[in-house]
């Protein structure tokens, strides 16, 4: 899921327009550039019924939008949000937005600190 998940972002020219090819799951590579984009998977569940496992998986994936300034990382975060929300393909049988938070990174000097903007998209496919 998670190849086919940063491939949809990477398909798509508003994302990429904003970011690059700056997406990556787990963490951005020190010393590169801002914008970008870090993913995290947050859950990955098995479905099941009566039976046992019924084939699908479903789980939660943070997006983690990032920027110099907080407008940057708003205006990325919404592009991402217009690509994934309600997205459904051969592999995914829906992505759905469930929140989001705005922040800051910490650390010790605040202007090295980028801005932050989180979504949690709830996802559904079949492996």
């Amino acid at each position: 899921m998670e190849e086919e998940f940063r491939a949809l972002l990477l398909a798509a020219t508003a994302v990429t327009d904003l970011c690059g090819s700056r997406i990556n799951f787990g963490a951005h590579p020190q010393g590169q550039p801002w914008p970008a984009i870090v993913l995290n998977t947050i859950s990955d569940n098995s479905g099941h019924d009566l039976k046992g496992p019924d084939g699908l998986q479903s789980g939660r994936v943070q997006v983690d939008c990032y920027a110099e300034a907080y407008g940057g990382a708003k205006l990325l975060s919404r592009a991402v949000r217009a690509v994934l929300d309600g997205h459904t393909d051969a592999n995914f049988s829906g992505v759905f937005v469930a929140g989001s938070r705005d922040g800051r990174e910490g650390g010790t000097n605040e202007a090295d600190r980028p801005f932050r903007v989180s979504l949690d998209f709830l996802t559904n496919w079949r492996p």
